[in-house]
């Protein structure tokens, strides 16, 4: 089984708060790749509470962003169209560890070929869940789009595009 992970192709990343040009400029191409994908899609959803200011990631990026329940909180509606019926993991912070589990969970029942990563940001959520499972899944090859995904700056992108080749992640 191959899994795709689409990470946070959500309106605020896009063209809300923390949008960028990088940002509305990959949604064809992870669309693409979702209608193409050979195996299972799973979505994360950057997910947090009104009281984001008050934490610790609040204080280090003071901009609300990805409110749950907001408008900014949703996937973009390309991906949200692509998204139904498929399973969204809503996380509260960059990498998953819910994801982790869910993984390793199914790798227990069958085998995972490989997991790919697409999606935002590069530099921050998408290593951070490239990590993540390469820590549940040492032994799977993990993948990541690197024409699906933009960071906070092209020059950020390409940074955590080459930390993450480092660490035996596949940049395509």
């Amino acid at each position: 089984m191959k899994i795709l992970v689409v990470v946070d192709m959500q309106r605020d990343f896009i063209d809300g708060t923390l949008g960028t040009k990088e940002a509305e400029a990959i949604v064809p191409y992870v669309a693409e790749k979702i209608r193409n994908f050979d195996g299972a899609v799973i979505f994360t959803r950057d997910t947090h509470e009104a009281d984001y200011l008050n934490t610790q990631e609040g204080r280090n990026l003071p901009v609300v962003h990805c409110v749950k329940g907001t408008p900014g909180w949703e996937l973009h509606p390309v991906i949200a169209a692509l998204a139904e019926g498929k399973t969204i993991v809503d996380k509260p912070s960059f990498g998953s560890i819910r994801l982790g589990e869910m993984l390793s969970r199914k790798e227990e029942k069958e085998k995972i070929e490989s997991v790919t990563l697409s999606g935002l940001c590069t530099d921050i959520c998408v290593i951070a869940n490239a990590m993540i499972i390469k820590a549940f899944l040492p032994e799977t090859p993990v993948i990541v789009d690197s024409t699906c995904c933009a960071g906070v700056t092209p020059e950020s992108h390409r940074r955590a595009l080459d930390a993450m080749a480092v660490c035996q992640v596949a940049i395509v």
